[in-house]
């Protein structure tokens, strides 16, 4: 395998070699879809691109509840195969994909009525587990179990006593989907894939009807790039009608977003030794444990503004509020939110007017000679959405193709991430680190937990904690510009690291001290380091703003009061 390095210079080197010599497949489209289509081809042996317009990750694939999970509620939409597809592929993240990345995470429903209830609901969960040993993939979890009253409040003391009247717990798994999609475009490079963020497509390349690859532009310099490739997929979510539109042919599917926004808050403000999922009027809601904190989330909401940045209102804010306020012996306040993030379900548009109701199923279409389209599904099917689009392009390509292998390709990072797991006492001693500082780097980075210790080893001061974000060493913000991808403070701040939302300043104490750690990397100057600092700054109390706003439009019009880092 090659290097999986995502710097500087790997990025410049991408872009010149996708224009140099024609490709195979050209990915359109940076998320998890997009990464996971990426490393997809290039594993089947095709010569493989990815760009991305912004950076790895900036769109619904950061912004996500981040739960790998088989959707217990589509059961009850009768969805048995979307549910089944899903469980399979959270026992393959979970026990040989990514076990650094994804973990179990215990859920307790309250159930509210006697007798019949417990039945029903009971019933599914059954059928939940039932599906995922059926699949082979599911021995990794425990399965559920039912809970008096009684038992479930030792369990979860925060909840009023009146708000139950017993308790079904049973689990899932979460990631970092952030950290998750960099790790697939870092294992998609290793295999020998070109890879370049802040690359922007402009227009497709077109002989007669037949796509042939896309113009670029490189967002940063403002370069120009024509890539050649047998067949482009377009992997953009809520974007895809838009990208579509550049082929001048109408879309044989269209996608519409849903908004869903989340809270974050302290551990200590919820008292409980598992999360909860609470049933509302229009979906469900969860609190999930996020290490030193919990996210609450989400809602459901049509949203036809600005896809870029999504933006929650005081009215979405109140809503979460409210409905979790319901079950919690200890109100939350507005004071107790750190952090507030909302992103877009990329939904396939059908009938229904409630975005609820619409489908998570996936799609893939051929809608001109050369051109894939990909869209829908969710987060947790992504390898399955990709394996179908690549499955699709190859149709076009004139050649003897090998069959998907990504289910037995681990991401970067999982290799040897046991064995350095149980040897995390004598790591921490060899480095001179705190033994909860190495676990922290191994379930953020696995195996290549190495490469950031390397950078303490070489320099020391890496090894102590920002100022005012204590959870991350200064090697991590370094490492993120040097190996994995990040052009920008917001990079780092927001997707590399969650400082952002996990720190009641948003990151804004922190951001100076980012600046300068990045700057040596990325080679900037005083000026753009003060650029970097101001920009955060601007974006953060943007944010604030839209979120003290009534509604979806004056929250819009409040975040677009800061504008992008690099115009893109």
């Amino acid at each position: 395998m090659r290097t999986a390095t995502l710097g500087p210079a790997q990025r410049a080197e991408s872009l010149a070699g996708m224009a140099e010599r024609e490709l195979d497949i050209l990915v359109v489209g940076g998320g998890v879809v997009g990464a996971g289509t990426a490393l997809d081809a290039v594993t089947r042996g095709l010569s493989t691109g990815i760009v991305e317009a912004r950076d790895w990750a900036s769109g619904t694939s950061s912004r996500s509840s981040k739960l790998i999970h088989g959707g217990l509620r589509y059961l009850e939409m009768l969805d048995f195969a979307l549910v089944r597809e899903a469980l399979k592929e959270r026992g393959l993240l979970l026990e040989r994909l990514a076990p650094h990345l994804v973990r179990p995470v215990p859920f307790l429903y309250p159930l509210r009525h006697r007798g019949w209830e417990r039945l029903y609901a009971g019933s599914g969960v059954a059928l939940y587990d039932a599906m995922s040993l059926a699949r082979g993939h599911g021995r990794g979890l425990p399965l559920h179990r039912h809970l008096t009253r009684r038992h479930a409040l030792r369990v979860a003391p925060c909840l009023k006593k009146d708000a139950l009247v017993g308790a079904l717990q049973y689990y899932d798994a979460q990631v970092d989907d952030a950290r998750f999609v960099t790790a697939l475009v870092r294992t998609a490079v290793s295999y020998g894939a070109k890879a370049a963020n802040r690359a922007r497509v402009t227009g497709f390349l077109r002989e007669g009807e037949r796509v042939v690859g896309a113009r670029v532009r490189d967002v940063e310099s403002g370069d120009e790039y024509e890539i050649r490739a047998k067949q482009v997929v377009n992997a953009t979510g809520v974007w895809t009608d838009d990208t579509q539109a550049m082929v001048g042919e109408r879309g044989q599917f269209h996608v519409r977003a849903s908004k869903g926004i989340h809270l974050v808050v302290p551990r200590d403000r919820i008292n409980s030794a598992t999360g909860l999922i609470l049933r509302t009027e229009k979906s469900v809601l969860f609190v999930i444990p996020w290490g030193r904190h919990w996210i609450i989330g989400t809602t459901d909401t049509d949203w036809d503004l600005d896809k870029a940045h999504p933006a929650a209102s005081s009215a979405d804010i109140d809503y979460l509020l409210q409905r979790v306020n319901s079950v919690l012996a200890v109100p939350l306040g507005r004071d107790d939110v750190e952090g507030v993030y909302a992103g877009l379900r990329p939904l396939l548009a059908g009938e229904s007017e409630a975005t609820s109701k619409l489908s998570r199923e996936h799609t893939v279409a051929h809608p001109v000679p050369g051109l894939v389209v990909v869209a829908g599904g969710k987060y947790t099917t992504y390898r399955v959405m990709a394996k179908d689009a690549v499955d699709e392009a190859v149709h076009g390509l004139d050649m003897r193709v090998a069959d998907c292998v990504t289910e037995e390709i681990p991401l970067f990072g999982a290799e040897g991430y046991p064995a350095l797991w149980n040897a995390r006492a004598r790591i921490a001693a060899q480095y001179g680190l705190h033994v909860v500082r190495v676990e922290h780097l191994l379930r953020r980075y696995g195996s290549a937990a190495r490469e950031v210790l390397a950078l303490i080893a070489e320099e020391p001061a890496l090894g102590a904690p920002l100022r005012a974000a204590d959870d991350y060493l200064r090697a991590e913000i370094v490492y993120a510009a040097s190996h994995e991808g990040a052009r920008h403070l917001d990079d780092v701040l927001t997707r590399r690291t969650r400082i952002s939302i996990e720190t009641f300043d948003r990151g804004t104490r922190s951001a100076r001290e980012a600046a300068e750690l990045m700057a040596p990397v990325l080679g900037w100057d005083k000026e753009q380091i003060e650029r970097e600092v101001e920009h955060y700054e601007k974006r953060v109390e943007a944010e604030r703003e839209s979120q003290r706003q009534p509604d979806d439009l004056t929250a819009d019009a409040a975040r677009l009061g800061a504008p992008d880092i690099v115009p893109s």
